[in-house]
């Protein structure tokens, strides 16, 4: 299941690792951004006994360095490689945001496109639909309870099955007003802009955004996955052991929200576009639409590994945005069976870092912190009370 796995906890004791790196001097110089990375990532992954990953660094809007460890599958001795192909579950929904920001500015789409232009087959208890729209999808603002009916793609029925639940649901506020993570929902972005672009998502997603970028090992799909000639295999930690279980379908049946593959060279291009190296494809323009905060996201405010250095935490337009001091960072994680993996970079920086891991682990996450708290070393911890006072009576 793909969750938004953040829960409500205040900042408690500062881990002396967190403390030591807050402390250290300011942001490194571009020789030391990566150094030391390629070990600490090791060593996490060896403490956590995950089977392999992947990682790449940019800086200056530029591969740095990139490094893999582990392996495959832990019944396949070939070795994760910078090229190895893994799922990116909802790292894919940054390209869905990113497409429709591209036939936005096209003149075919519009965020503020009525939900029912475009996915009828939504509907909302007293007809509650009505007033969303495409933007409050991708900006995962629809008011609905989070992750609705996740849980039956879990179980694998399909989403034209699982469509007639949503009669049941009435959002929790108005559109645009306050935070509840979809996968479901999500995905109708895909019919908007398939309407707007003329062809099938995943076509319309190469064309725009894999050929121009050059991520040559990027894909959707099970099957794509399965006949890369270099692809991680999924596992799961069960009864304290580590094993690998099936690549399945249930995500992959929602394009837009889960449903790419790649690896960390591809999303390093990715990474690069969002920081005005490939304007052609990406503007500055489109970047500054989909990183706008747009509605809070308290509840990652106490979400393990961050909760000591978050001041604020925010969703744009298929990307998060949380600030360490007064320091935007925009970042993105996914999480799907046996599969974890994290996309983030520094605006003022110019910084950014892929991670993809092949076991289910919430140690992505102190990967990813540590080491933008080391960007950004120096900054003092956003203070308990100003996280208390952002914090809504019921959190959502």
């Amino acid at each position: 299941m793909i969750h938004d796995r953040s829960r409500r906890r205040l900042a408690g004791g500062l881990p002396l690792v967190l403390a030591a790196l807050l402390a250290a001097s300011p942001a490194p110089a571009t020789e030391g951004v990566a150094a030391g990375f390629d070990a600490s990532f090791n060593a996490v992954l060896d403490d956590a006994g995950v089977p392999g990953g992947a990682w790449a660094i940019i800086d200056g809007g530029e591969l740095l360095d990139a490094g893999a460890h582990g392996v495959r599958a832990l019944d396949d001795p070939r070795t994760v490689g910078t090229s190895t192909v893994f799922r990116i579950a909802s790292l894919s929904k940054t390209f869905a945001a990113g497409l429709a920001a591209i036939l936005v500015d096209d003149g075919v789409l519009r965020w503020d496109e009525p939900i029912d232009a475009f996915a009828p087959q939504l509907r909302l208890k007293n007809d509650a639909q009505r007033g969303l729209q495409l933007q409050h999808l991708l900006g995962q603002s629809t008011g609905l309870v989070p992750n609705a009916f996740d849980n039956l793609v879990d179980d694998g029925q399909s989403p034209a099955r699982i469509m007639p639940n949503f009669r049941t649901l009435a959002p929790g506020c108005a559109p645009g007003r306050c935070y509840g993570y979809q996968n479901i929902v999500f995905a109708f972005a895909a019919n908007a802009i398939e309407k707007a672009g003329g062809k099938d998502y995943a076509s319309l997603v190469d064309e725009r955004i894999f050929t121009p970028l050059a991520m040559h090992t990027a894909s959707f799909g099970r099957d794509r996955l399965l006949a890369s000639a270099d692809h991680a295999l999924p596992h799961v930690r069960q009864a304290g052991h580590w094993r690998r279980v099936e690549v399945d379908e249930n995500y992959y049946r929602l394009p837009a929200a889960a449903g790419i593959n790649a690896s960390v060279l591809d999303l390093a291009e990715w990474l690069r576009a969002q920081m005005g190296r490939h304007p052609d494809v990406v503007s500055p323009e489109q970047v500054a639409v989909l990183t706008r905060e747009r509605v809070a996201t308290p509840k990652d405010l106490g979400h393990r590994y961050w909760k000591e250095v978050l001041s604020s935490a925010h969703y744009g337009l298929g990307w998060r945005i949380y600030r360490i001091g007064a320091e935007p960072l925009v970042l993105h994680s996914g999480w799907v069976k046996g599969y974890v993996g994290a996309i983030s970079y520094s605006p003022r920086l110019q910084r950014g870092l892929v991670v993809l891991l092949n076991g289910e682990t919430s140690r992505v996450n102190e990967i990813v912190s540590t080491f933008w708290v080391r960007q950004f070393g120096g900054m003092a911890l956003p203070d308990e009370a100003a996280i208390t006072a952002q914090a809504p009576a019921a959190s959502r």
